[in-house]
């Protein structure tokens, strides 16, 4: 019989966790609405990796000679393992947009140690430290031990997928390739820049990660790097210095992602298309002129990746109104510069009331953030950290798409009918073959606030989606 104090955490567990899995070496695995993955075991060790994964790994191996911190959690979450997967907390209501996180596995299918993560040996700990162990132990060790004699030390994920980063030795590039290496949905990780990628790919190789590493440089490799990839990601071009605006960026990087959007055309024209050189609001309209201008054009595999204003009006919202971060989720409209970027307040979840002036304060946060790092950064640099970060995990959400999630939400500026604009960010829902739909309610309902804002920002997304089609469509012209 397990305890009663067991029993009541138990309980209290179930309320949160619905997947556990009793690893190889008698750890469970279980879901939790932490943001990033801690690993408990007898030493006290503690790890994390891509910290988009929700993830609470906690050990079972201990003995009395090894208490770990939390006992009376440990023999509640044994107590509730019943299911062998790893998902997506269900916190009781949907939270689509905040739902990038969790991917499942087969527990009858071997991965091998992901981010080193790797359990002590059985030898080297023991069920038997006390009486509420034994007691404990014997109301699960049956399907335990039967489950860990059809598995390995070393488990692998169902799917692995190829993804190509073009740009992979800037300031996002860098720190982006190396998250998108801890992802166990990726089996091969090209990254390809002009120069200097030979380094980079050869440091995050060392990352005791399942995915190959490969580098490519210059034009000459470009059509390697993207064959056979079911996701390419383009951080390439310059970046901000003080005083300058994204638009101040488009003569250079409109001519980047020009040339990258057609090899992507050439080589890999079914992959998903990831584009984050700025100005994303004139960039994506390049890429889907020229993606047109080669026959593959396919609105729905097209993503302009406005995460970041997501991820930073979740942050602002969250702390101004002092919420768990992990419960906020505030829907960001329009495009991705300045004022097109329109966060929803009246929309966030929980629900949530903001004076006036907290509505001011907060949008006009929002809309500048990436300037408030430029200045911060005195010339240094831009937002390349979180912008790496927002990128990963609209990277993971795409992939957990490919691999059959059908609850992948996320914020992006893609084609569009919401509005009388061809481009529009709004939240998407994700499948297998990209876009699979467009939530027009996020536009229904809206404050005086926010549609007196939408209407202004239209006019100035307009004019940057049409002075990215003209400068596509002038570069079919010269040629």
């Amino acid at each position: 019989m397990i305890p009663q104090n067991v029993q009541r955490s138990s309980e209290r567990l179930n309320d949160i966790l619905k997947d556990a899995m009793i690893s190889s070496e008698g750890h469970v695995v279980l879901v939790s609405p932490l943001p990033i993955p801690f690993v408990f075991d007898p030493q006290r060790r503690f790890q994390t990796h891509f910290p988009i994964y929700i993830s609470l790994f906690l050990s079972l191996n201990f003995s009395s000679q090894f208490p770990l911190p939390f006992p009376e959690v440990e023999m509640a979450a044994a107590a509730s393992a019943a299911t062998f997967s790893i998902g997506t907390a269900q916190t009781g209501r949907l939270l689509p947009q905040s739902n990038p996180f969790g991917f499942k596995f087969n527990s009858q299918v071997n991965f091998r140690n992901f981010s080193g993560l790797k359990a002590m040996s059985s030898a080297m700990s023991s069920f038997s430290g006390n009486e509420t162990c034994a007691a404990l132990r014997a109301t699960f060790a049956p399907k335990a031990v039967k489950e860990n004699r059809n598995l390995n030390h070393n488990l692998q994920p169902q799917a692995s997928y190829k993804v190509a980063v073009l740009g992979a030795a800037g300031g996002i590039g860098q720190p982006l390739a190396l998250l998108i290496k801890m992802s166990p949905l990726v089996s091969d990780l090209h990254l390809y820049d002009i120069a200097n990628v030979k380094g980079v790919a050869a440091d995050i190789s060392h990352c005791n990660t399942p995915s190959k590493v490969v580098d490519f440089t210059g034009a000459a490799e470009l059509a390697n790097c993207l064959k056979g990839v079911d996701v390419v990601v383009i951080p390439a071009g310059v970046p901000r210095k003080p005083g300058m605006t994204r638009d101040d960026l488009f003569n250079i990087n409109a001519g980047i992602v020009r040339d990258l959007v057609s090899a992507v055309a050439d080589n890999a024209p079914g992959a998903f298309i990831h584009i984050i050189s700025n100005p994303v609001n004139s960039t994506v309209p390049i890429a889907a002129e020229i993606l047109k201008q080669k026959g593959v054009y396919d609105p729905k595999k097209l993503f302009g990746v406005s995460t970041l204003d997501v991820v930073r009006a979740n942050t602002f919202v969250a702390q101004k109104k002092n919420l768990r971060l992990i419960d906020v989720d505030v829907p960001v409209v329009g495009g991705h510069a300045g004022i097109t970027i329109l966060p929803l307040l009246s929309k966030t979840k929980p629900s949530t009331s903001f004076s006036d002036e907290e509505i001011e304060e907060l949008t006009v946060r929002i809309q500048n953030a990436g300037t408030e790092v430029v200045e911060a950064k005195a010339g240094t640099g831009s937002a390349t950290l979180s912008m790496a970060y927002a990128a990963a995990r609209f990277v993971e959400s795409s992939l957990r798409a490919l691999d059959g999630d059908a609850d992948v939400y996320e914020c992006s500026y893609v084609q569009s009918d919401l509005t009388d604009l061809p481009f529009f960010a709004s939240r998407v829902k994700i499948g297998r073959k990209g876009v699979e739909a467009l939530i027009p309610t996020d536009l229904q309902g809206l404050s005086e606030y926010e549609q007196k804002a939408l209407e202004a920002l239209k006019p100035e997304l307009k004019a940057s989606i049409e002075k990215g089609v003209a400068f596509a469509q002038k570069q079919t012209v010269t040629a």
